[in-house]
């Protein structure tokens, strides 16, 4: 049995079609809708996102397996010794079998355990808390996380105040067992009293027919204050049971949702802003992609290296949140 379990490699994808904020205005303005460039980037810092073609072949499986792939190739996982796949996705390309299941089978994993998590924006942390949890029990060694949306899918284009925000992609993690310390500690919360009238997104089918809304509803205001609150709150207890000081931390990815949001936590925890990721303005609210795609272009840019304090974090509708703080180890 490990004490640890740690990050060996990243991976991501992201859909060909770049949307600009002058691109999305133009389709919006087609529709009797108004909005600027500036009215989004000064309110989010969202300066284009990514649109999935499902015609071309992008789905969220498509899109899941290629950002896996990419993860395990790069850690040096064959298929045959990974032990876990966790997708974490609201935004499924069917209701089962699951998409982990799915991008099991593409990348010729067949054996090992597969399911997908459900916490919305959260749902990344949510997954690598669990495959910490897995690989510090036993008997697994290796699993890959992956954080997968194709959220163009569940947007209304006649809401300016949603239909901005977001955008598509998938992030991946290959972990594995360790001896020495990675994951130092996380830790994941929820309160459902901020239903679905905050956050959420009610479609359900039954009898055949589609019953809800199809679309996001957002309370932004209230949305803003519980995501301080829980994001800053979150990453001090983990800190707290890491033995360090949030200060300390040397690369923090955040949910890449508002950029105003992740510069209120950074100061109150009094992390430098050079220390923060900023995927944001690319890749608009990716969901459950956010953070992983966040940190897979932090490591492509060489901006952590083997020793370095890492905080991830995100927040979501349910309302659920969490964070987990690493030890980064780029030696195998």
């Amino acid at each position: 049995m490990s004490m640890y379990s740690r990050i060996a490699a990243t991976g991501s994808a992201l859909p060909k079609t770049r949307v600009t904020n002058e691109d999305l205005a133009r389709r919006l303005a087609a529709m009797g809708v108004e909005t600027t460039d500036e009215w989004i980037r000064t309110r989010t810092g969202i300066e284009a996102r990514r649109f999935a073609d499902p015609a071309a072949g992008e789905t969220t499986t498509s899109l899941a397996a290629a950002a896996a792939r990419e993860a395990m190739e790069r850690a040096g996982f064959e298929p045959d010794t990974v032990d876990l796949i966790i997708v974490a996705t609201t935004t499924p390309d069917m209701v089962f079998p699951s998409t982990a299941a799915r991008v099991q089978s593409i990348l010729g994993c067949a054996g090992c355990a597969a399911f997908d998590v459900q916490a919305v924006c959260a749902g990344f942390i949510y997954a690598l808390n669990a495959a910490d949890a897995m690989l510090r029990a036993g008997p697994y060694k290796r699993a890959i996380v992956v954080g997968a949306e194709t959220m163009s899918r569940v947007i209304d284009l006649r809401d300016r105040s949603t239909c901005v925000l977001f955008g598509d992609g998938a992030g991946a993690a290959a972990l594995e067992a360790s001896d020495a310390p990675g994951i130092l500690a996380a830790r994941m919360y929820a309160d459902g009293r901020h239903d679905e009238k905050v956050l959420g997104l009610t479609a359900r089918i039954s009898g055949g027919t589609l019953e809800g809304s199809p679309y996001i509803n957002m309370d932004g205001r209230q949305v803003f204050k519980l995501a301080v609150d829980g994001l800053t709150g979150s990453a001090e207890e983990v800190a707290k049971l890491a033995g360090v000081s949030p200060s300390e931390v040397k690369l923090f990815v955040p949910h890449q949702a508002n950029l105003r949001i992740m510069s209120m936590v950074a100061k109150k925890l009094g992390i430098a802003d050079e220390a923060m990721v900023k995927t944001v303005s690319e890749h608009g609210n990716t969901s459950a992609a956010s953070v992983p795609l966040a940190l897979d272009a932090a490591v492509k840019a060489g901006r952590v290296k083997t020793g370095d304090l890492v905080l991830l974090q995100a927040v979501g509708a349910g309302m659920a949140w969490g964070s987990a703080i690493l030890q980064w180890r780029a030696d195998r």
